[in-house]
């Protein structure tokens, strides 16, 4: 056995040599690979001081969370504003005076979500036109609605319910 080895000793040391230089070929290989991907997951940031891209995460993300924040204030401006905003509206044209005139006449409401806001009505005539403008709380007036006010009032009302659907 020895004597083989003596006598191939030099082909033995070669591969041995070559199976090294290869298998560092391979390493150097998979290294650089690995640099890659951490210097894009670093973004360009040196890798040196890990401690140093964790600080820069979470100041981001402190960032991030105030923004969030103001974002959320933001929209709860909104919401509240929405809530006193004309969402609701009911319209009719109408005579209201059977023998002249054709339909002139008209009531038009505007109710917020909370079906407050106003009844504007206009009655036509040869004479003129009267307007008139009637406050409206949760639906209801404390002036004496006529009959197609009263009905101007359930199709606003009725328009943001179906919408709803």
């Amino acid at each position: 056995m020895f004597e083989f080895i003596d006598k191939y000793i030099n082909f033995i040391l070669i591969g041995a040599i070559l199976f090294f230089i290869i298998w560092l070929i391979f390493i150097e290989v998979r290294l650089r690979k690995a640099n890659i991907r951490i210097s894009k997951f670093f973004k360009g940031k040196k890798a040196d001081d890990l401690e140093e891209v964790i600080f820069e995460i979470l100041k981001r993300e402190k960032n991030n969370e105030k923004a969030i924040k103001e974002i959320y204030e933001k929209i709860q401006n909104i919401d509240s504003r929405l809530l006193n905003s004309i969402q609701k509206v009911g319209i009719l044209r109408y005579n209201p005076y059977k023998e002249i005139g054709g339909n002139q006449s008209f009531s038009i409401a505007l109710l917020d979500e909370k079906q407050n806001g106003f009844i504007l009505t206009s009655y036509h005539q040869r004479g003129g036109t009267r307007v008139y403008l009637k406050p409206i709380e949760d639906g209801r007036s404390e002036f004496t609605l006529t009959e197609e006010e009263k009905e101007v009032i359930n199709k606003a009302i009725n328009k943001e319910i179906k919408n709803k659907k």
